[in-house]
C-alpha cells in the first residue's frame, strides 16, 4: 500500500470532509503558554520521536481520545526508511465524543522525512486470523502527522480527511474548535512529562 497516495487521492475526492490544521510552533507555544520546571527547547528530532511513540501507543499519548488499554499494535514491517504496521483501538467519535468506536488504521512511519500516515480501514484480519471490524458510527478517515520547520524551531502538522459523501459541517466545526486551542496538543504534553521528565503548568 502507498499510504501517502491513498490519503492524497482521498483528499481530492469531491464530497469528503478535509481539514488541514494550522501548524503549531511548539517552542513558541511553550514559551507563551507554559511554566516549566526547567528550560526545554524542542527539536525536530524530539518531535518526531514523539510522533513515532504516539503511533505505536495511541492510548498512552492521546488519553483524551483513545480508551486506556484498548490499543493493539501489530508487528512492524521495515523497508529502507519506512516502517509499516496496523493498529486497532477504541477512540472517541469526532462528532459525539461521549461515545467510543473501534478504529482500524494502517500506519506508515516515514522516518527519513518525518511524516506519519494513518489510513483508515473498515476491517482487518489479524496475523492469527481474527477479524476486527471498525465502527460504522462515523466515516472512515485518513490522517497525516508530520514535522516541519527548522531543527530548533519545529512545527507540528496535522491534516485529516474523513470519507464523507458530502462535506460535514459538524465535523468541520469540531476541528475548527480544536485549531483554536491555544495550548499544545495533548500528545506533546504527555511526551514532555513522560519522556522528557519535565513538569509544567499551563498559564
Amino acid at each position: 500500500m502507498d499510504h501517502e497516495k491513498v490519503l492524497d487521492e482521498a483528499w481530492r475526492t469531491p464530497g469528503v470532509t478535509a481539514i488541514d490544521l494550522p501548524p503549531v510552533d511548539v517552542n513558541r507555544v511553550l514559551a507563551d503558554r507554559y511554566q516549566l520546571d526547567r528550560d526545554v527547547t524542542f527539536t525536530r528530532e524530539m518531535l518526531w520521536d514523539m510522533e513515532a511513540r504516539k503511533a505505536a501507543a495511541p492510548d498512552i499519548y492521546i488519553p483524551t481520545v483513545v480508551a486506556a488499554g484498548s490499543a493493539t499494535k501489530f508487528p512492524s514491517v521495515r523497508h529502507e526508511g519506512l516502517e509499516d504496521f496496523t493498529r486497532v483501538s477504541d477512540q472517541r467519535l469526532w462528532a459525539d465524543p461521549a461515545r467510543f468506536g473501534t478504529i482500524i488504521e494502517h500506519v506508515r512511519l516515514d522516518h527519513d522525512n518525518q511524516r506519519a500516515f494513518f489510513v483508515g480501514a473498515a476491517d482487518f484480519v489479524t496475523p492469527d486470523g481474527d477479524t476486527r471490524t471498525a465502527t460504522t458510527d462515523q466515516p472512515i478517515f485518513h490522517v497525516e502527522h508530520s514535522v516541519a520547520g527548522a531543527e530548533d524551531r519545529p512545527l507540528n502538522r496535522w491534516r485529516i480527511v474523513l470519507l464523507t459523501e458530502h462535506v460535514d459541517q459538524r465535523l468541520l466545526d469540531v476541528f475548527t474548535t480544536m485549531a483554536q486551542d491555544p495550548y499544545l496538543r495533548v500528545f506533546i504534553e504527555v511526551y514532555l512529562q513522560k519522556d522528557l521528565g519535565v513538569s509544567f503548568r499551563r498559564k
